[in-house]
């Protein structure tokens, strides 16, 4: 499919082909090798090496060991993950690799949006090369409304939504979400042996915040502190592991930490501010968003009135949420309110499983 064609790829940091002795080769330096031709590189969020903190604007650089154009998909100059049609003009075939983690607010199902659209509007190819989702094993959280649509949350998915990267792609073409009847040629090659019941253990980083299997695992119910006024450790070294904040009790909350500017966030929430709150390092491994974290902190915090950002409406994709937590409504009422929607997404989702196990 790609021999002797002019190739793009939408890649990082995680596009690695692993070996039996746990080595590892870049696509890109994979596919030089073999004497294929790639004329540009597309950058997400985080930059091509995945060393870049959250949210920074990234320029387009030349990588220095290859020659190769690469074409930041996050910078300034452009709309976050969009690709302009003039980066396309010498390209006949696209290949997107990109390590996802399965949660709707992670920007790189955003990027495969955009490549998709790029696709179908300049009608090149795109082979997705599918990878495991590390929180495949279940299905939770608020659908989308789609007023709230942004670059962190494009569809109307649950927060986990239980699809690999490839089968997410499919979903997209298949429901017209690309708009202006647009449909991508596409191509997964898809993966052998998956099981998405097992939860899979990334062996590189996706991101600078998430290090480690915990991370990952709390990264869907921890997230929505980033619509708070609570830390979630970016700035320490145990990002998505622990929360906090100066205005939690620290009678109710004995954890405490100080956020520092470091590689992963170069302006962390609370900088240099001693924070009280959790440890969660030693939390249960969870098949669910759980709510208990940030409804705790709510009922913990003696800045009520300004717990919420205008962030968070946003991020979770609902405004019912921010005040169910308001109004004191359980846990398990909450998670009710969800079920309607959550269901239909499901029927949606069963159409495109590529790995029925």
């Amino acid at each position: 499919m790609i021999k002797n064609k002019n190739i793009g790829i939408i890649a990082n940091h995680t596009s690695v082909i692993f070996k039996e002795n746990n080595s590892y080769t870049h696509l890109i330096d994979s596919l030089l090798s073999l004497n294929f031709k790639i004329k540009k590189i597309f950058a997400p969020e985080h930059g091509f090496r995945g060393s870049e903190p959250n949210g920074a604007d990234i320029k387009d650089e030349v990588d220095i060991k290859t020659g190769i154009e690469i074409i930041s998909l996050h910078g300034k100059n452009r709309d976050y993950g969009k690709i302009d049609d003039n980066d396309l003009s010498n390209i006949d075939i696209l290949i997107f690799d990109i390590q996802d983690v399965g949660v709707r607010f992670y920007t790189h199902i955003s990027v495969l949006h955009y490549a998709m659209e790029a696709s179908a509007r300049n009608s090149i190819p795109l082979i997705v090369l599918d990878r495991p989702n590390p929180n495949a094993h279940y299905i939770d959280g608020p659908v989308l409304n789609l007023k709230n649509k942004s670059f962190v949350g494009m569809h109307e998915v649950p927060i986990v939504y239980g699809l690999t990267i490839g089968e997410y792609a499919t979903m997209i073409n298949g429901e017209g979400w690309l708009g202006n009847n647009y449909k991508s040629e596409l191509y997964i090659i898809e993966l052998k042996n998956y099981d998405r019941s097992i939860v899979y253990n990334l062996p590189i980083k996706p991101s600078p915040n998430l290090p480690n299997k915990k991370s990952i695992n709390l990264y869907p119910s921890l997230c929505l502190f980033e619509g708070t006024n609570v830390s979630i450790g970016r700035g320490t070294n145990m990002q998505f592991q622990i929360y906090g904040s100066p205005y939690l009790d620290k009678n109710l909350n004995t954890f405490s930490f100080k956020p520092f500017p470091n590689s992963g966030s170069k302006n962390p929430k609370h900088k240099g501010t001693l924070c009280f709150g959790k440890n969660l390092k030693n939390n249960e491994n969870l098949n669910e968003i759980d709510l208990s974290f940030i409804i705790n902190a709510f009922n913990d915090s003696d800045k009520k009135n300004s717990f919420f950002n205008n962030y968070f409406i946003k991020l979770v994709g609902t405004e019912n949420l921010k005040n169910q937590i308001i109004n004191n409504i359980s846990q398990n009422d909450i998670k009710r309110s969800w079920e309607t929607k959550l269901n239909k997404f499901k029927l949606v989702r069963e159409k495109y499983l590529i790995y029925k196990n």
